[in-house]
């Protein structure tokens, strides 16, 4: 995605990337200042912080550091919270390995084959929307985040009512745990929000699974097709192509742009020394080269964004799939941006409101 020749962003990337970076100025501008002023360092300690944004460093902490599974403030944590322990990956040594590649199996190449009728049954329904008005893009990527994550964990209830509800419960734990400032009652509505997701699933176990679904598809899926609109990809996309652009457009966007962890050992991570108990915040969009403009730094990046090792996300390939099926149906439309607003109570970055409209309808002439 870069100028032929040039290793530069062409003009239509730039007014793409300064859309997409209005998600983080909106909704944690403190915060990603912060990260924007360390980042030119792989490792930055700030007292027991350690901000980690350096590739290799990156890798290094998630694949060669004990990390604490359960302290408050991580993903781990936060899953522990959500069900009142037991969770999926609050579990230490076999049974947290077992937990994982059972999940792994469940999201292998045949989860999607199971999973697509169900999203492309949604598209079906919706993309005609475009034929007659405007489509409002992150309602539609909150049915198919509630339709995926109802199949994924055998919720039977409503998916839209799973979708609000795992919304609801990642935001409430954000608000709790990131740093500045907490509003009042934030635990006892972290608390709250995480039972009325569990009342929903069979086995409340899979509340993390319904979470990390929910979440990141809502914030992934509208910031890429933005992007894709505001460069004017649609008209190079075709199913061949369609599942890499998903991968880079996720690197570019990188949903989860911060892995929160806690060291469980003493370790030496780029040459400084992090201490066990020190915070690792390891910033999953640096280490994926979302910021830089160009060049694209290869597949390895594009993985980044999903974690590493042992650590890694299991649901990345489902990630991938869903997006390039949602770039497909609306390729022929060719939509553009008419109009966006940031969520600034979202767990993740992204958007909370984003309408497309389209500029051609297939199967009529374009207007004069």
């Amino acid at each position: 995605m870069t100028a032929a020749g040039t290793g530069r962003e062409p003009a239509r990337h730039r007014g793409a990337r300064r859309r997409d970076r209005r998600v983080y100025l909106r909704s944690h501008p403190l915060l990603f200042a912060l990260l924007a002023a360390t980042r030119r360092r792989p490792v930055t300690r700030i007292g027991r912080t350690v901000l980690v944004h350096g590739a290799e460093a990156y890798r290094t902490a998630l694949t060669r550091i004990p990390l604490d599974r359960t302290a408050p403030g991580t993903t781990g944590g936060a899953a522990a919270e959500l069900t009142d322990g037991g969770v999926l990956f609050d579990q230490e040594g076999a049974d947290h390995r077992s937990s994982r590649r059972e999940l792994a199996a469940a999201m292998d190449a045949s989860a999607v084959d199971r999973l697509r009728p169900h999203w492309r049954a949604v598209l079906a329904g919706r993309l005609p929307e475009l034929a007659t008005g405007d489509l409002e893009l992150v309602a539609l990527a909150r049915e198919l985040a509630g339709v995926t994550a109802a199949e994924l964990t055998g919720a039977s209830g409503c998916p839209h009512a799973l979708a609000h509800a795992a919304a609801e419960a990642a935001g409430a734990a954000a608000r709790d745990h990131l740093p500045g400032p907490r509003p009042r009652d934030a635990a006892r509505t972290a608390a709250a929000r995480a039972a009325e997701l569990a009342a929903l699933l069979p086995d409340p176990r899979d509340a993390m699974v319904a979470v990390a679904t929910v979440n990141t598809t809502v914030a992934a899926l509208p910031r890429a097709a933005a992007w894709c609109a505001d460069a004017g990809l649609w008209p190079s996309l075709d199913a061949a192509g369609a599942p890499a652009l998903a991968a880079e457009l996720l690197r570019l966007t990188a949903p989860s742009p911060l892995l929160p962890r806690v060291a469980a050992a003493d370790a030496e991570l780029a040459g400084r020394t992090v201490r066990r108990g020190d915070r690792l915040i390891l910033v999953a969009r640096h280490a994926a080269g979302a910021h830089r403009p160009a060049p694209s730094p290869g597949p390895a990046a594009a993985q980044a964004v999903f974690g590493a090792g042992p650590h890694a996300c299991p649901g990345a390939g489902v990630a991938r799939a869903l997006l390039a099926d949602l770039l497909l149906a609306l390729a022929p439309y060719a939509p553009v941006v008419a109009g966006a607003r940031a969520d600034r109570r979202a767990a993740l970055p992204g958007w909370a409101a984003l309408t497309l409209r389209a500029t051609r309808v297939p199967g009529r002439l374009p207007p004069r």
